[in-house]
């Protein structure tokens, strides 16, 4: 700024400063209010007493929303990051930030020591861990509370308490909570597994004691299920969290996953903040959660909410946390395990509430006590909330994606839509962490109306540079399983049981997307002969053409005209009309018009040319080849492309750390046979042979790094 204050008259650079450092704090202080609901039953007493300055031990989106609240109180902010989140949201929104080291978690935000060393340089009285990393490290809450920082969180015992699933079930039981059957001990190898498995009887539940999240999960339906899901889970469980054990339960099939939100404070005060319907998973993570749950009436609810409470008060819990149950069909609820931190999906309980509850984590944490009692908690409206995932849904429901956002727009105009994210354009999805790009959050009135929005919603979400399950969440939103409220955590496996094709179109929604290529096809070419200084401006521009349209190898016929007068364009689609309104530009992303008067949303992916056209319909990707029919004519003329044969190697399908080679060189393998297992993004992935053979190479081994499409074996 020195050097434009003596170039520039001094009030001209007094206006530019003022603007230059107005766009920093717009920076700082981005989505504070612009996308969050007005929480209408909590709002900050200024006058109270408060931090005033806390760190965030965490990244990404929770790290912004924490953000958010603290400058909603006023409170100053330190964010902490490894090298590979050095530009992130989270950075420059807080007030200070510390880079912590290198990007894998245990040299970063698991590095106990140097998070404590940043807390003490940098002079804060309190942290919040936010989810996962620290947030249920009770040793760390100890240290801290040895510091004299505060912890926003519950007490280190009380983590120790819930954080083993032994001694939390023990716990649940002395509080009279209702507990699912199950072996008391920690299973020694997977031969032990075995014998307590078939004691219970499958199917069985494996899981990780020290667990959360969905890591160190797997369900067993018979002896070899098991051996591989001791295994598996064990290492998973041992990666994430350092801590192997792993104990047995009876698995209650198709159970629906209800969990209640719990605040407590250090003054005796305990209260429930309804239910959170999360049946919606896959690999044990959720996908879909929604509050309230259709499936609870008022009675339940109290049932459920009051178990929770006495939970609580045996451990003389304070803070926000989470009590999960599995329900059956009969309504019987049983304790699955306690949260003891604030939850991915904690949104949409503040939607219905009103309540804000990281500020009520923070007032806590300071010491205050609860302003409401029970009778105060309010049940208004419903809310849903679509995680949305760097991911291909077509594969397993999942395969974690990496990549740049070279577009990214979030649908934060469309009123009650919000969307808690740590990315923009520009920003990176790598393979170091969870690969949740946002939590797409839509109340409305009723059930329905939130299911509407969220359409609407995904619908206008832009998101290019990565595989996101976009597709997948509009799919199961507009399922009639899913809208009915019939759902279990076995709805995936039901709905999709040879998994997720991608959406399947009706007559209508093909006859849409035709009649779109067309119109776009044709308004480009009405655009480019308008343009100045060509030769075409001198020509009467055409009111008809005839493409030959191909959309999932199925030739369509169709003849489109424009009518100037009423701005439309009307398509025949293989002799059936279809009219879209000439209302929207071929530049925005995304595009709202009409089509036979329905409301439509759609992006266009590629440029409006002839050949290959890209277009985002309804949430899901659509190639179509869109030729005039005079060139159709010649594509039988063409040869065809040849197919790569990949039946001879197994190639890596997402970047990741080879953690086993369950194979040799020389050695015959089955189709279907384990050879290799690489964890991304947390989670571990077996590779299966995808035909018999002999082994002819490995290319890999024991601590590879990987990129997607390495090759892995190769084969004789």
């Amino acid at each position: 700024m020195s050097s434009l204050n003596s170039l520039l008259r001094p009030g001209i650079a007094s206006h530019l400063k003022r603007l230059w450092l107005r766009k920093v704090e717009l920076t700082k202080a981005r989505g504070v209010q612009t996308n969050a609901f007005d929480y209408f039953n909590d709002s900050v007493d200024l006058e109270e007493s408060k931090f005033a300055k806390i760190l965030i031990a965490n990244r990404s989106e929770i790290a912004c929303r924490i953000i958010r609240t603290a400058r909603r109180m006023g409170i100053k902010t330190v964010a902490v990051y490894s090298t590979a989140d050095s530009s992130s949201v989270h950075v420059r929104m807080a007030d200070e930030a510390v880079c912590l080291g290198a990007p894998a978690a245990r040299d970063s935000y698991l590095n106990v020591e140097r998070v404590l060393a940043v807390i003490r340089d940098t002079g804060a009285e309190a942290v919040h861990p936010g989810y996962g990393f620290l947030s249920e490290n009770a040793a760390f809450a100890a240290e801290l509370e040895s510091m004299g920082v505060a912890f926003i969180g519950p007490s280190a015992s009380a983590i120790r308490g819930m954080g083993d699933k032994l001694e939390s079930k023990r716990l649940a039981m002395e509080a009279q909570v209702n507990t699912i059957p199950g072996f008391d001990g920690v299973v020694s190898d997977e031969e032990h597994c075995l014998e307590i498995a078939r004691n219970i009887g499958y199917p069985v539940m494996i899981k990780a004691s020290a667990g959360g999240g969905g890591k160190g999960m797997r369900i067993a339906r018979n002896d070899n299920e098991a051996r591989e899901g001791f295994r598996l889970s064990t290492s998973e469980a041992a990666s994430s969290f350092g801590d192997d054990r792993m104990l047995v339960e009876k698995f209650i099939d198709s159970p629906r996953h209800i969990e209640i939100q719990v605040l407590g404070d250090n003054h005796g005060n305990t209260v429930y903040l309804n239910e959170r319907e999360c049946s919606i998973q896959r690999r044990n993570q959720k996908v879909i959660e929604e509050a309230p749950s259709v499936f609870l009436d008022e009675e339940m609810r109290r049932a459920m909410g009051s178990q929770a409470v006495a939970l609580c008060r045996r451990l003389g819990y304070s803070s926000a946390g989470t009590v999960e149950f599995l329900a059956d069909s009969a309504r019987n609820f049983y304790f699955l395990e306690m949260n003891t931190r604030l939850q991915v999906e904690h949104p949409i309980t503040e939607c219905i509430t009103g309540l804000d509850l990281v500020h009520q984590m923070i007032r806590i944490a300071k010491g205050h006590p609860l302003k409401f009692s029970q009778s105060d908690v309010a049940l208004r409206g419903w809310a849903i909330e679509s995680r949305v995932y760097a991911e291909d849904p077509t594969k397993g429901f999942g395969l974690p994606s990496v990549g740049r956002l070279y577009q990214y727009i979030e649908p934060t105009h469309i009123p009650q839509v919000r969307c808690d994210s740590g990315v923009e354009e520009g920003s990176e999805i790598s393979v170091y962490y969870d690969p949740m790009i946002s939590k797409l959050v839509c109340c409305g009135r009723t059930r329905q109306e939130a299911i509407d929005l969220s359409v609407k919603a995904l619908d206008s979400y832009v998101i290019r540079g990565v595989a996101h399950n976009i597709a997948l969440l509009r799919d199961i939103l507009t399922e009639p399983q899913f809208v009915s409220g019939n759902i279990s955590t076995a709805y995936l496996s039901q709905v999709y049981p040879s998994g997720f094709s991608g959406r399947q179109l009706d007559a209508k929604a093909r006859k849409h997307v035709c009649a779109l290529a067309a119109a776009i096809l044709a308004k480009a070419d009405l655009r480019a002969r308008s343009f100045v200084n060509t030769n075409n401006r001198r020509k009467s521009p055409p009111t008809s053409w005839q493409f030959a349209i191909t959309l999932h190898n199925s030739p369509i016929s169709c003849n489109i005209r424009y009518a100037h007068s009423s701005r439309l364009f009307i398509a025949s689609i293989d002799g059936e009309e279809a009219f879209v309104a000439d209302d929207f530009n071929l530049s925005q992303s995304p595009i709202y018009t009409k089509v036979d008067d329905t409301d439509v949303v759609f992006q266009l992916n590629s440029e409006p040319q002839f050949g290959n056209l890209k277009i985002r319909f309804e949430g899901s990707d659509y190639d179509l080849s869109v030729l005039p029919k005079s060139a159709h004519e010649y594509m039988k003329f063409m040869p065809e492309k040849s197919l790569t044969d990949t039946s001879k190697r197994l190639v890596a399908p997402m970047p990741g750390v080879v953690k086993a080679v369950s194979c040799e060189v020389g050695c015959q393998v089955v189709k279907g046979q384990e050879l290799c297992i690489v964890e991304a993004m947390k989670m571990q992935n077996s590779l299966l042979a995808d035909a018999s053979g002999k082994i002819k190479s490995i290319n890999v081994k024991v601590g590879s790094n990987v990129s997607k499409d390495d090759v892995l074996v190769e084969f004789e």
